[in-house]
C-alpha cells in the first residue's frame, strides 16, 4: 500500500494523524540540520577564540582579538572582562564595598555559563517530545486502523481479504511512520546530549582558567583602563 493511499481513502481521524507524523518527521530532521551544523561550527569557532585569548600579549589584545567572534567562549571573555571592568569603575562606590572582585566576577561567569548552556538547549525538548510521543500517535493511528478493520468484518458478516487488507495497512503504515519520526529524533537528542555535555565541560575548564587569571594578573596588565 502506497502512503498516497492512505489520504484518499482513510478518514480524518487517520489523516490527521498521518499530518502529524510527518509534521514531526520534518521538524525532526529541520532540527538535526540545524544543530549539527551549529555543533560544528561552534566547536570550530571555540577552538579559535581561546587559542586567541591565550595568545594574546594581554587582556586589552585578547578582547580585540575576540571583538568579531561569536563562540561560547568569546562571549564568557567578554562577560568577565566586563564584570572587571565595571567593578574597577566602582569599587569606590558601595558596589566594591559590598562585593568583592572575586564574587562580582563569578558572577558574571557564571551567568555567561548559565546564557550560554541555554543556548546549546534550542530543540531539544521538540526532539524528546518527538522521540517520546511519535511511537504513541503511530500506536493510536494503528488501533484506529485495526479498529476499521474490524468494523468492516461487522458490515460484511464474514471474513475476507478484501475487507480487512484496507484498515490493516493503514495500521501497519501507522506503526512504521510513528517510528520513522522517533527514531532519528532520540539518536539525534541523544547525539546532541553528549555533544552538549562534551561542550559544557570545555566551558566550564575555561571559565575556571578565566577566573583565575583575571584575578591573579597585575592590574596594570589588564589594559583594562
Amino acid at each position: 500500500m502506497k502512503l498516497l493511499t492512505v489520504f484518499q481513502q482513510g478518514d480524518v481521524v487517520l489523516m490527521t494523524t498521518f499530518l502529524l507524523l510527518i509534521l514531526m518527521s520534518v521538524m525532526t530532521w529541520y532540527l538535526i540540520m540545524l544543530r549539527g551544523v551549529q555543533t560544528l561550527r561552534t566547536r570550530r569557532a571555540n577552538s579559535q577564540a581561546e587559542s586567541l585569548v591565550w595568545q594574546a600579549a594581554d587582556w586589552q589584545g585578547a578582547e580585540h582579538a575576540i571583538s568579531d567572534s561569536n563562540a561560547p567562549i568569546a562571549r564568557l571573555t567578554r562577560s568577565g572582562l566586563a564584570a572587571l571592568r565595571h567593578h574597577q569603575l566602582h569599587a569606590e562606590h558601595s558596589l566594591g564595598r559590598s562585593c568583592s572582585l572575586d564574587e562580582f566576577v563569578t558572577r558574571a561567569i557564571r551567568q555567561g555559563l548559565a546564557q550560554e548552556q541555554a543556548r546549546q538547549e534550542v530543540g531539544m525538548t521538540v526532539l524528546a517530545s518527538v522521540g517520546s510521543t511519535a511511537p504513541f500517535i503511530g500506536l493510536f493511528g494503528t488501533v484506529w486502523g485495526i479498529y476499521h478493520a474490524l468494523s468492516n468484518i461487522g458490515t460484511a458478516g464474514q471474513v475476507s481479504i478484501a475487507t480487512v487488507a484496507g484498515p490493516i495497512g493503514e495500521a501497519l503504515i501507522a506503526t512504521a511512520a510513528g517510528l520513522a519520526a522517533a527514531i532519528p529524533a532520540v539518536l539525534a537528542y541523544n547525539a546532541l546530549t553528549r555533544s552538549q555535555r562534551v561542550m559544557a565541560q570545555q566551558l566550564d575548564y575555561f571559565a575556571h582558567d578565566l577566573h583565575a587569571q583575571l584575578l591573579t594578573e597585575p592590574e596594570q596588565q589588564h589594559g583594562l583602563r
